[in-house]
């Protein structure tokens, strides 16, 4: 039965559902026939769409390929229709007449259409063929293969030889055989889409791409490949739903059709773990009602990875729901017009990627509505941006999402990816970010009830720090959290037994006016007791409140927040000249502690590091850079990639912690103490750090073994000080390192993340 085609909006669609044969052009010779029938009809087509379970779309340059050998066939046949088949093949004589049109007929209106490389190499032959017969005989055979050379055979080939398709070929045609498919397969690269999702999905990588490296997530792998000439990688995706059987494609998009009817619509619900497991329950007893009317044999397993398939296209965000599992995914990308470029991501070991999948402009919308729904914050023309925040399975992101009248383009989306689970200090010990030191001398002054600003460029882990900063305060302590965008995990916190009250303000870029504004929650944050006061981003009127709360010691506890600047006066000069704080009222600031992402010297690869932990001194009257108002305790040096300690640290001179010592009976006037207390942190920051690497187990560095390793820590201190007298570290390392190796032999590896793995 002919397959039945639709063109609108230059875009060729051949539906294939009751073709015996499949529905891809590089593999069916069948599908190639029928889509250059339809494009000598058509003929300006921008892209070809062939469907069956899956849709598989070509783009304009694989439909330009197919338009020009339509062109070809078309001019052959009319030359052929126009002319004598005598006077074209034959000169004087017919007694060849009927073999040579028969040979070109089956060439131009069969073999062309299903196999042009097959014909044209064919073709070739005849010509290599017919030249040596002309030279083997005189007379009127050798006029008349001339003749049959110059008005039929070489005239078509040069037609051929003019096309991209045979141009692009030819560079593959040793060791092809007429027939073979493979030669197509480099060449027709289409993006697929199961019909039950819009996204598309590119299979195949690039021709001459190298893998460099490959991983499985939950329910996909990803592989990287490095492109020729490109100076970005390639993050290939592969999801599970995308490598299914055809009867499996029908199953779930059957059971999709049921459940859109079910989708939740009310913003709790789509916070809500508990409406996506009845989700996946109630999809899983459709998929075995289905399966079973269907006569469909599928185990048990099978159908439960189908259901979770059918939960992350109903009650979830599809396709980049598996993208921000992936925890070397920082940054997502959807830019305007979606549909028309592929998703891009920053990847934490290879930096900027493109990626095989896009997401059409139906996925756009749907998570708009999606984004709405949950923030309860509009997304129209009149209000064109949304700063939201969303959880899904195996990750956390911020959510900027743009369209009209902002971007002429339509929707787009940027998605900041934070973990899942708290950051720690040891795990940026094990990626390098800043030393063991540097991590003890944090905690230190965590301990020490001091205020700080975290800052650095963008995308270079301020939040992250911040989060692993909150790691380090005792669970004694109260926490209170003001942020615009929910980024910090303090969900994770109150889950591992932390006291955390939360407080949402209003975005200054949304501008929501049920939301509380910035700084009047700050405010409310001092009336609701004693705490810990942690601040998402200082970003604007906020920063008088804050330094306000700072200066008339409102705050018994540890204060500290993330702000944009590269150095400390550039955080600073952002405070006082863009947020209108007083100058002296930055005296109120402790510590700060600068990140960056530095650049490789080939530029090609990126890193975060620590690169300044600065205190602030308070005798300085208007500039501090001047007045030597900031002291570097640590500074990045570039040669050994470390944070390292400056004479002022090392010397004792660091008036801030002078300060946090003079408060502690045994520490007052007593350096080495201090010293010791502080390397004693840094030593057992360090072992965690190297026990999970040796030991390989990923959970040692994770929040809830490290809050316990803290616990643990304050606990031998209080002992050893009662039954010695003094804080000997010697002691309390010796009775925390035994602890730790109890806890890694019996309860270490307790927790540990799993998941089935289809691809294994």
């Amino acid at each position: 039965m002919p397959c039945k085609y639709e063109y609108k909006n230059n875009v060729l669609k051949i539906e294939c559902l009751k073709c015996i044969y499949g529905s891809s052009i590089e593999d069916f010779p069948q599908c190639m026939s029928a889509a250059i029938n339809h494009l000598i009809a058509v003929k300006d087509a921008k892209a070809i769409i062939l469907e069956k379970e899956r849709e598989y779309e070509y783009n304009y340059e694989a439909a330009l390929m197919l338009i020009e050998i339509a062109q070809v066939i078309e001019r052959a046949t009319r030359d052929l229709k126009a002319t004598s088949y005598q006077n074209l093949v034959t000169d004087k004589c017919d007694r060849c007449v009927s073999e040579r049109v028969d040979f070109l007929r089956n060439l131009i209106l069969i073999q062309l259409k299903a196999d042009p490389v097959g014909a044209y190499v064919k073709l070739r032959r005849k010509i290599r063929h017919i030249k040596v017969l002309s030279e083997r005989t005189k007379g009127i055979c050798h006029n008349c293969y001339g003749h049959y050379l110059e008005n039929a055979l070489i005239p078509l080939i040069e037609l051929l030889e003019g096309t991209k398709l045979i141009k692009r070929a030819k560079d593959l045609l040793p060791g092809y055989k007429i027939g073979e498919r493979t030669i197509y397969r480099q060449l027709f690269i289409p993006s697929v889409r199961p019909r039950f999702t819009y996204t598309k999905f590119m299979a195949t990588p690039p021709e001459g791409s190298e893998l460099v490296n490959s991983y499985t997530i939950p329910d996909a792998k990803v592989e990287v490949y490095r492109i020729p000439r490109e100076v970005r990688f390639l993050y290939h995706l592969i999801p599970l739903e995308f490598k299914m059987e055809e009867e499996e494609y029908a199953l779930l998009d059957k059971a999709r059709r049921y459940m859109a009817n079910h989708r939740p619509l009310e913003r709790e619900e789509l916070a809500s773990e508990e409406v996506r497991q009845s989700f996946y329950n109630i999809g899983l007893d459709m998929l075995r009602e289905l399966s079973s009317e269907d006569n469909m044999v599928l185990s048990d397993e099978r159908l439960k990875i189908i259901a979770r398939v059918l939960v992350r296209y109903t009650a979830g965000i599809g396709i980049l729901e598996l993208i921000l599992s992936d925890d070397n995914v920082q940054d997502v990308y959807v830019n305007a017009p979606p549909g028309t470029s592929p998703i891009y991501l920053l990847h934490g070991e290879v930096g900027e990627c493109i990626t095989n999948i896009v997401l059409t402009s139906e996925d756009a919308e749907l998570l708009a509505t999606r984004l709405r729904l949950s923030s309860g914050r509009p997304l129209d023309e009149a209000n064109p941006v949304l700063d939201t925040e969303l959880s899904i399975p195996g990750g956390r992101a911020r959510i900027c999402a743009i369209m009209q009248s902002l971007s002429p383009g339509g929707l787009g989306f940027a998605l900041r990816r934070h973990r899942e689970r708290p950051w720690t200090l040891p795990l940026f010990i094990n990626q390098r970010m800043m030393t063991p030191l540097a991590a003890g001398l944090l905690w230190f002054v965590v301990d020490g009830g001091r205020t700080m600003l975290v800052g650095g460029t963008r995308s270079a882990g301020k939040t992250s720090l911040l989060g692993a900063i909150i790691t380090q305060i005792m669970k004694s302590k109260r926490i209170i959290s003001v942020e615009d965008t929910l980024e910090l995990p303090l969900t994770k916190f109150r889950e591992m037994g932390y006291n955390v009250t939360r407080l949402k303000s209003r975005s200054v870029i949304t501008m929501v006016e049920t939301e509380l504004p910035a700084e009047e929650a700050l405010r409310v944050s001092l009336r609701l007791g004693d705490s810990c006061l942690i601040i998402g981003e200082v970003r604007s009127k906020e920063a008088l409140a804050l330094y306000e709360a700072m200066r008339i010691g409102a705050m018994a506890n540890v204060v500290a927040g993330t702000i944009h600047g590269d150095s400390a006066f550039g955080l600073f000069d952002r405070v006082v000249n863009d947020l209108n704080v007083p100058p002296t009222s930055f005296k109120a600031t402790d510590l700060v502690v600068i990140n960056n992402s530095l650049k490789s010297a080939d530029g090609l690869r990126s890193f975060r590091r620590t690169v300044e932990i600065t205190e602030v001194r308070k005798h300085w009257q208007e500039d501090p850079a001047r007045e030597k108002g900031f002291i570097n305790l640590m500074e990045y040096n570039a040669k050994t990639d470390e944070l390292e300690p400056t004479p002022t640290l090392l010397a004792g001179e660091s008036e801030l912690i002078t300060d946090i010592a003079r408060r502690v009976k045994e520490w007052r006037g007593e350096w080495e103490a201090v010293w010791g207390n502080i390397n004693l942190r840094a030593n057992i920051l360090k072992t965690v750090s190297e026990m999970s690497v040796k030991t390989g187990n990923p959970e040692l560095v994770e929040a809830q073994s490290i809050v316990l390793s803290n616990n643990m820590f304050h606990i031998f201190s209080e002992q050893v000080k009662k039954e010695i007298g003094v804080l000997d570290t010697d002691e309390i390392y010796k009775r925390w390192y035994s602890w730790l190796k109890e806890y890694i032999k019996t309860e270490g590896k307790k927790g540990l993340p799993d998941f089935e793995n289809p691809f294994e």
